[in-house]
């Protein structure tokens, strides 16, 4: 009877670990800055104050649930604009103005879902969001993560590719700045396409040609 018990614990306790892996969630990521993220610390420290105030994160949930509501295949984006330079520890970027831009195909309970979970992913960067809008958002990235691109209606636009020889100007190039969020992996890409032009930040940007990109993976 005990040897009986025993087996229904470890049964009911495995059952549980399931539920709770089936209950993450995980998917791909890209951000964008207005700064070169990779980059020689000469380079970056030109740019100080002077740009990367900006930043698109994006979110495409491959698998899973947040708070119990499934938000498989969707999307989110959020915009950020900051006092001064995203990431830098000598500044502070602190307080931003945030604007979340959330899949058109979400049910009501999957917006706010989505809007939760950005929320809690981008912490303080998303704590005065001035603009909520539902769009149309395409988000696609090839295996390898040699190219990706978001479109998110007309308000934002994002295509990368990835860094080559070519990219190295001084030599000394490294990850100057790490994502904003925690992710599971990340790389370096280089930005062909950034743009935002909607309201809410009293901001429009177009600032293409930069290695200021990040691909990657989510799992929490």
């Amino acid at each position: 009877m005990r040897n009986l018990v025993v087996a229904l614990t470890l049964i009911l306790s495995s059952v549980a670990s399931m539920n709770a892996l089936n209950r993450g969630i995980n998917g791909d990521y890209l951000e964008v800055r207005t700064s070169d993220i990779y980059a020689g610390a000469c380079f970056a420290n030109s740019e100080v104050n002077l740009v990367g105030k900006e930043a698109i994160l994006t979110w495409r949930i491959n698998q899973g649930f947040w708070k119990d509501i499934s938000l498989k295949g969707l999307s989110v984006v959020v915009v950020v604009k900051a006092r001064a330079t995203l990431g830098d520890p000598f500044a502070e970027a602190l307080p931003t103005r945030s604007v979340i831009i959330v899949d058109q195909n979400a049910t009501v309970k999957q917006k706010t879902a989505l809007i939760d979970f950005v929320r809690s992913m981008g912490g303080d960067l998303v704590k005065k969001v001035v603009w909520i809008k539902s769009a149309e958002i395409n988000i696609k990235m090839d295996p390898n993560r040699q190219f990706a691109s978001v479109s998110a209606g007309d308000m934002a636009q994002i295509k990368t590719r990835a860094l080559g020889h070519n990219d190295h100007l001084c030599g000394n190039e490294e990850v100057y700045y790490t994502p904003l969020v925690q992710l599971s992996q990340f790389s370096p890409a280089y930005t062909i396409e950034h743009k935002f032009s909607a309201k809410g930040l009293n901001s429009t940007w177009s600032n293409p040609n930069k290695r200021s990109a990040f691909v990657g993976t989510f799992a929490y």
